[in-house]
């Protein structure tokens, strides 16, 4: 049986693949510009919003703190009239890409260890290269898919969104998988 630390050059190499296939994605094939909508009065709602979010935070509209408030006649009500939604505000400044992607790659690189610790422990030295793709393909499908799904279910995302965040998660399952196998310790 190989230890993490044996694979560390698999785990490092899927980590950047995955990196780079999304940023390819996302700035190459752009399929999820589509996915944002603009509000018609965008500078209307973030004044609305400026002046009552008073911090970063996720908020619900219309608000209910448990689900018996949630079946007041009043309440039933505002949500039949809409809007129903969830809204992010996140610290105003000026955009940076530095932080999300530095986090970004860190789960990258945790995805990877996870993946990596779970082939240690099925797999030896030498393995060929499906029996390698098999279970590192399924544990980065499943937890790079598993997110947006909850989204889609929980948050509300539309489900095309969720389409390409899930094919999105099909093409980091194959470029892990085959770093993988590529990188995989010989016997």
């Amino acid at each position: 049986m190989l230890s993490v630390w044996q694979v560390w050059l698999p785990i490092l190499g899927s980590a950047i693949g995955v990196f780079v296939a999304s940023s390819l994605v996302h700035m190459v094939l752009k399929w999820h510009n589509s996915d944002y909508r603009r509000l018609s009065n965008e500078d209307e709602v973030r004044a609305v919003l400026r002046s009552s979010a008073s911090s970063p935070g996720m908020y619900f509209v219309p608000h209910m703190l448990d689900m018996k408030e949630m079946q007041k006649p009043e309440n039933i009500q505002k949500f039949v009239e809409g809007p129903v939604a969830m809204i992010t505000i996140r610290p105003s400044g000026k955009p940076s890409m530095g932080k999300p992607l530095l986090q970004w790659f860190l789960l990258n690189l945790f995805v990877s260890v996870i993946a990596g610790y779970i082939a240690t422990k099925m797999l030896m030295p030498g393995a060929g290269f499906l029996a390698i793709c098999r279970p590192v393909a399924t544990i980065t499908f499943m937890s790079y898919a598993a997110g947006s799904i909850a989204t889609g279910i929980w948050g509300g995302k539309s489900w095309p969104s969720v389409t390409k965040e899930v094919l999105d998660a099909a093409i980091y399952a194959t470029v892990a998988a085959c770093v993988f196998a590529w990188l995989w310790p010989a016997a």
